[in-house]
């Protein structure tokens, strides 16, 4: 009988996230002078609504690009993998549903930050906050598997190359 695969342990797949988010400031400045460039932007206040849209469709492309490629460099560096439910690699659609799926690590603290008006220290106190009950709340899943993965019918496993 074959097991299911390991899913990483929490500090793990949330050191990978950090990394990941550290990774994405190449990204982020790549695009933002991309978008800057091409939309002849001279103050970072100007069109700041479309260099975020522009920045969920960059964020989106990379993401999608790789998780259906079965890693990220992240997820690489801590051998993670992202998979389908069965096991499989995800295809484009899956990981464009996962993509989708993971803004609920952000997207209740800054709608809340917008309704209430937080500004600064609170909306990040806020964000903070919400990214902490959602990594915990993994630990509620039959497998520990993140919530939005859940959803999204994909899997973190462990990646690790066999021991020696």
């Amino acid at each position: 009988m074959l097991l299911p695969p390991t899913t990483p342990s929490l500090l793990r797949r949330m050191a990978c996230w950090l990394y990941e988010g550290m990774l994405l400031f190449g990204v982020v400045f790549i695009a933002g002078y991309l978008f800057g460039t091409l939309s002849q932007t001279r103050n970072a206040m100007d069109n700041r609504h479309a260099l975020q849209a522009f920045l969920f469709v960059i964020f989106g492309i990379y993401f999608v690009w790789l998780w259906s490629k079965g890693q990220t460099l992240a997820m690489k560096t801590w051998h993670i993998r992202v998979l389908d439910r069965s096991g499989r690699p995800l295809s484009q659609g899956r990981a464009l549903l996962r993509y989708l799926w993971s803004w609920l690590w952000f997207l209740p603290p800054l709608v809340a930050s917008w309704v209430f008006e937080l500004k600064g220290g609170e909306a990040f106190v806020i964000i903070i906050g919400w990214v902490a009950i959602w990594a915990i709340l993994s630990r509620f899943h039959p497998r520990q598997q993140f919530w939005h993965d859940a959803l999204a019918g994909t899997q973190l496993v462990d990646a690790r190359p066999p021991k020696r």
